[in-house]
């Protein structure tokens, strides 16, 4: 027993391994692309990518602005992959980013006079809850209609996103209210900067721990492993006894949560208020950070770390050179596009494998 363990282990580390080896030529394609298009602007394309490292990576600051980038992508891609391993579509990541975002300001504001050894935890528990309700009604609804999660997250990013432009206009804004805007959060509910002189913030070591709890839930537990049993194959898992429907619950729960946690890191490091625009779209971003990772612990540090750099330092290419910034915004797309592309190759090929495997078996059996 212990042996075959050890040889499923091999096995799925080598698929993992696989997957994300074909997200790296997905990426040095993406660059190749990309550079081909600053060619075309008459910039050269070198010094335009030099420069987006440097800003990324070339002083302290800069890789403070890089890792502040990176934190709530790390949430967001461990949202997406979580839902994903259950064979669900998590669109709705930046829905669930604004509504923890809210819940935290509120809790960050309006509960004065604790600790912040209290203040702290609370206000993030307060946006972690925020964002589960968020993702948990789209679970309900799947278990219980057969509501399409694409549809319904998709439309309730829309409703969250009109839920905070209300609130920062009207109950939580700013006296007199003038701004759209909510007060600040008191100091006890704010993220401590872990790098003098920066915009570090503790949120990225907390994003870093969820990380490893990512991990230690999917592969090393019981409820992890129903979980990834019911999104390979629901009709075995409902053969075995495993609830699907309560995990789908449970897993969307979970993963509006990790978004939720997303806006909460935001208002408490980083803004240190609500604002109506509190994301430049870090839960979209999650869907490309989880597929370059394959859905894995690793991975998802490894792809949020690269929009990090291509966020921190597209500002500066733009600067030094001349080039839009919309750039990143190319890179990132003929990323996701690569890394599905492939996924339907390799998919296609393993079918046609089977297929010929299967026929070979059977020509043997007459030919017998």
């Amino acid at each position: 027993m212990q042996k075959f363990d050890r040889i499923k282990f091999r096995s799925n580390m080598s698929s993992a391994a696989r997957q994300i080896s074909v997200s790296l030529m997905a990426v040095v394609v993406a660059l190749i692309i990309s550079m081909l298009v600053i060619a075309a602007m008459g910039v050269d394309p070198m010094k335009a990518m030099s420069k987006m490292l440097s800003g990324a990576l070339g002083s302290k600051n800069a890789i403070a602005e890089t890792l502040v980038k990176m934190t709530p992508l790390l949430f967001t891609g461990m949202s997406y992959a979580l839902a994903n391993r259950c064979g669900l579509t998590n669109i709705g990541m930046e829905g669930q980013l604004y509504v923890g975002a809210l819940t935290a300001t509120i809790a960050g504001v309006y509960i004065p006079g604790l600790p912040m050894i209290v203040h702290l935890p609370l206000t993030m528990l307060a946006g972690f809850l925020g964002g589960a309700i968020w993702g948990g009604i789209v679970g309900v609804l799947k278990v219980r209609f057969g509501a399409n999660e694409i549809i319904t997250t998709v439309m309730l990013n829309t409703v969250a996103t009109n839920l905070v432009q209300y609130m920062v206009n009207g109950p939580i804004t700013e006296p007199p209210g003038d701004d759209a805007q909510s007060s600040p959060l008191l100091d006890s509910a704010s993220l401590p900067i872990i790098l003098k002189g920066t915009r570090a913030h503790l949120g990225i070591l907390i994003a870093l721990l969820f990380v490893v709890l990512f991990y230690l839930f999917l592969w090393k537990s019981k409820k992890g492993y129903e979980i990834r049993v019911s999104g390979q194959n629901p009709n075995a898992a409902i053969y075995s006894g495993i609830n699907t429907g309560r995990n789908i619950i449970l897993v969307m729960l979970i993963a509006g949560g990790l978004s939720g946690l997303a806006g909460a890191t935001e208002v408490m490091g980083v803004q240190g208020r609500l604002f109506p625009s509190v994301s430049p779209g870090y839960g979209f971003d999650g869907i490309a950070v989880s597929l370059i990772g394959a859905n894995t612990a690793p991975g998802i540090v490894a792809g949020a770390f690269l929009f990090g750099i291509l966020r921190a330092g597209g500002n500066s290419m733009q600067r030094a050179t001349g080039v839009p910034v919309a750039i990143i915004s190319v890179i990132q797309a003929v990323v996701i596009l690569m890394v599905v592309a492939t996924g339907f190759l390799r998919e296609g090929g393993f079918k046609r494998k089977k297929a010929a495997k299967r026929q070979n078996v059977q020509e043997g059996g007459v030919s017998q």
